[in-house]
C-alpha cells in the first residue's frame, strides 16, 4: 500500500465548493495523511523540518489546490519555496524524494474548453503546470498527470457529486498501487 501525503492549499476554503467537495471525498485510512497548509501555517511561518518529515514518510505527495493566477495559491508557493530546500530535495545530496509521487488535485473556474489553445486563456492546463513538472523532476519525483476540476462555476450540484466520487476513486486507486 501507498502512503499518501495530502498538501491542501486554498486561501478560502469555505468558499470553495468544489474544494470543499473533494475535501470530504477524501477516503479516512491510516495511509492517507491530511496537510491543510493554510490552517496550519496563517501567518506563512513553515516549520520545514516538520514538513520535510511528513515528505519522507509519504510515497505519494498529492497537492490539492485551485489554479490560482495560472498557478497555486501564495502559501503553497512559498511552502514549494521552503520546504524543497537545495541540498535535500535537489542539488547535490539532494536525493530525499527520489522516486516519490507528484500529483496535483486542481480546481479551476473556467471550462476545459477555456484551456485551450484557442480557448480564452490560450494555453493548456498543461503548460501553465510546466513549472510543477520541472519542479517533480528537479526533485527526482515522479510527475503524474494532474487530477482536475473544470468550470467549477458552472457545475450543479449533480456534477459535484460525480467529481466527489471521481476523486474518491482516484485517491483509493493511488493508495492501492503498490510503490516502487
Amino acid at each position: 500500500m501507498a502512503k499518501i501525503l495530502i498538501l491542501l492549499a486554498h486561501p478560502f476554503l469555505e468558499r470553495s465548493k468544489a474544494n470543499q467537495i473533494l475535501l470530504d471525498s477524501i477516503p479516512n485510512a491510516e495511509d492517507i495523511t491530511l496537510r491543510d497548509l493554510y490552517e496550519l501555517y496563517p501567518n506563512f511561518t513553515i516549520n520545514v523540518k516538520l514538513e520535510q518529515s511528513f515528505l519522507l514518510e509519504h510515497d505519494v505527495i498529492l497537492f490539492q489546490h485551485p489554479l490560482y493566477w495560472y498557478s497555486c495559491p501564495p502559501l503553497l508557493k512559498q511552502w514549494i519555496d521552503f520546504v524543497l530546500e537545495d541540498g535535500w530535495a535537489y542539488g547535490k545530496n539532494g536525493n530525499s524524494l527520489r522516486g516519490k509521487k507528484w500529483v496535483q488535485a486542481i480546481t479551476t473556474g473556467g471550462s476545459r474548453e477555456a484551456y485551450q489553445k484557442e480557448g480564452f486563456h490560450g494555453y493548456t492546463i498543461d503548460e501553465f503546470l510546466l513549472p510543477f513538472k520541472r519542479t517533480a523532476e528537479l526533485c527526482k519525483m515522479d510527475y503524474q498527470n494532474p487530477f482536475l476540476v473544470q468550470g467549477t462555476f458552472h457545475l450543479k450540484e449533480e456534477d459535484f457529486q460525480r467529481e466527489s466520487i471521481r476523486y474518491k476513486k482516484f485517491i483509493l486507486n493511488m493508495l492501492e498501487a503498490n510503490h516502487g
